[in-house]
């Protein structure tokens, strides 16, 4: 009897892991409107930027963001979109800290996403928002609060 309410226990887990993994993946899809070339738009004259985002899995999307002073890259990161531990995490990857930084993505739609890491310095919560062809990215924390303004190429 014992064995038997042991295997129980064992097949409800793992039907719950299951069940929890593929909501994640069913959430995850909502992310694929992210894929492509993002231009960023209203910058001052001389600089430029984009983000581009690439499905490398139903599960995964890799991306890369850059903004240019002419020629010149002045700011690079590695980003990513990842499932973990039955969880959504947004991931940057910048030259200025030793590891990747991982946010939680705590609220997803079909036209966005918001992510947070209450640990982190700055920022502490990443919000996509996405209106067509137009995508606003908000960064903040604490009393500090930048847009970054993106289109679709």
């Amino acid at each position: 009897m014992k064995r038997i309410f042991l295997l129980s226990i064992l097949f409800f887990l793992a039907a719950a892991a299951y069940c929890q993994q593929k909501t994640t993946t069913t959430d995850f899809q909502q992310l694929n409107w992210l894929s492509g070339t993002w231009k960023r738009i209203q910058l001052k004259p001389g600089k430029s930027g984009h983000e581009r985002w690439e499905q490398t899995s139903p599960a995964s999307l890799k991306g890369i963001g850059i903004t240019q002073r002419g020629t010149d890259t002045t700011f690079m990161e590695k980003l990513a979109l990842v499932v973990k531990n039955g969880a959504i995490y947004y991931v940057a990857d910048v030259a200025e800290n030793k590891e990747p930084i991982y946010f939680k993505v705590s609220a997803i739609s079909s036209t966005g996403f918001t992510c947070e890491n209450a640990e982190h310095d700055f920022p502490k919560k990443i919000v996509y928002s996405r209106t067509d062809n137009r995508l606003k990215v908000t960064t903040s924390g604490g009393e500090k609060s930048i847009d970054f303004f993106f289109e679709r190429e």
